[in-house]
């Protein structure tokens, strides 16, 4: 029942705020020059056009299976965009950013619902939920804001490395999904408490405590 609850959580909460990161990352390129992601129909919330059979529905089941909802990992197609259609490399910045940044913009839009429904008795249950979905995207800005390609902030990073650091930007490049597998593994205890700050920013103690 309780890997069931998860996977029930997974797809009322996750997917949806995965596929509002894509949809960020489509429209900032839009806006900034490309119009490959909205000609390609990504420009949209449906999340059947976000969704990866294998990244979005079978790995995150299995694991949560596997494990007792202990861990599960999970990926949404990313959205394309053209960088010879961007004016400078500082835009694939922005294109990058802009998927943890929405993240972030509706933590704390339901961070604000949850306070708003601790006060009022008919929907106070209502609050726990908000909490979830807080936590949840918070977890994905910071998650995707870890610089190891093919991660958001790994577009900072090489962005702000010297030119003439080429043989690490061919490293990250080359090995960016083991780097990325191992940092799941074994280095995301690095930022939970960073998360955990982010939370309760948004939650308050009281609320933060109870989800968190």
């Amino acid at each position: 029942m309780e890997v069931l609850t998860h996977i029930i959580f997974y797809f009322l909460v996750i997917i949806p705020s995965a596929t509002v990161h894509e949809v960020a990352h489509g429209f900032v390129a839009n806006l900034l020059g490309d119009d490959t992601a909205k000609r390609l129909g990504r420009l949209t919330l449906n999340p059947l056009r976000h969704i990866d059979m294998v990244g979005s529905i079978l790995l995150p089941v299995l694991l949560m299976v596997s494990t007792g909802g202990t861990f599960m990992f999970a990926y949404a197609k990313p959205v394309p965009y053209n960088p010879y259609n961007l004016r400078s490399h500082a835009d694939e910045v922005k294109i990058a950013l802009a998927g943890p940044a929405a993240n972030l913009a509706l933590a704390l839009i339901f961070g604000m619902l949850a306070r708003f429904a601790l006060i009022i008795p008919e929907i106070s249950s209502m609050a726990v939920f908000f909490g979830i979905v807080v936590v949840a995207n918070i977890v994905l800005a910071v998650f995707n804001l870890v610089p190891i390609p093919p991660l958001d902030g790994s577009k900072l990073l090489l962005f702000l490395l010297p030119q003439e650091q080429i043989h690490l930007r061919m490293f990250l490049n080359q090995y960016g999904i083991i780097l990325l597998f191992m940092f799941i593994f074994w280095g995301v205890g690095f930022i939970a408490p960073i998360i955990g700050f982010f939370v309760r920013l948004i939650l308050g103690g009281e609320l933060s405590g109870f989800i968190f």
